[in-house]
């Protein structure tokens, strides 16, 4: 979003796909939504001041090609729903925000939906250097701290660091294993808590941390947010 507006766009909603409610985790085997920090989410929203539109994921990865074609109950309709209720309640939104910066799977997707509906995909991480980019966002004050760990040499004391403080060993990491930078491997999960576009910034009073997996070598768990307050900046 911050490179969206350093390109003239303006951002005028937020959207976000969750698990559903009745599910016991916040960890989904999604391979396109990052599930994990779901329960806060609404909160960037907040400190943005912009309207939040939110929708429960109900499909899945139905089909698993790098290409997607139309998919009844693939995990992609959500996005498509979700996407078609921010634009019914904005006409004139253009383009959508994406994040995305290695997966051609995420990305695929994304513009597949957005030739639906008629938006245009702004991808400004696309296929930038990681070890760049990671070092870009902290300088640029983006305060995000882990929230998930699923790769070799992090571990559960990574949880809630911020990308500043774990900047070295990630890059470290990089040159040794070729661990992704940014994570775009799947190796960690990421939340904001204040950026410079936000006018409020959030403070987590409360937190645990759930295991998924316990690997000697690359352990999987995450951080679920159970409280937080917002600060005026």
């Amino acid at each position: 979003m911050m490179k969206c507006v350093e390109h003239g766009h303006e951002v005028v909603a937020l959207a976000h796909a969750h698990p559903p409610q009745s599910a016991d985790t916040e960890e989904l085997d999604s391979f396109l939504f990052q599930t994990v920090g779901s329960s806060a989410v609404h909160a960037v929203a907040e400190c943005m001041e912009l309207p939040f539109y939110h929708r429960e994921i109900r499909g899945t990865a139905v089909t698993q090609e790098l290409d997607y074609t139309l998919t009844a109950d693939d995990e992609t309709e959500d996005l498509y729903a979700l996407l078609a209720e921010v634009k019914e309640h904005h006409p004139d939104v253009g383009g959508v925000s994406v994040g995305a910066i290695f997966s051609s799977y995420q990305g695929n997707r994304v513009q597949h939906v957005c030739e639906r509906l008629g938006l245009t995909m702004l991808p400004f991480l696309w296929h930038r250097d990681q070890a760049e980019l990671l070092q870009e966002m902290v300088a640029a004050g983006v305060d995000a701290i882990l929230i998930k760990v699923a790769a070799m040499g992090l571990s559960r004391g990574d949880l809630g660091q911020t990308l500043g403080q774990m900047a070295p060993k990630l890059l470290a990491l990089h040159e040794k294993y070729g661990v992704h930078p940014c994570g775009e491997g799947g190796e960690f999960e990421s939340f904001t808590l204040d950026c410079p576009l936000f006018k409020k910034r959030i403070v987590i009073d409360e937190s645990q941390v759930v295991t998924h997996s316990e690997d000697d070598l690359a352990p999987v768990m995450y951080l679920s947010i159970r409280r937080f307050h917002l600060e005026l900046k």
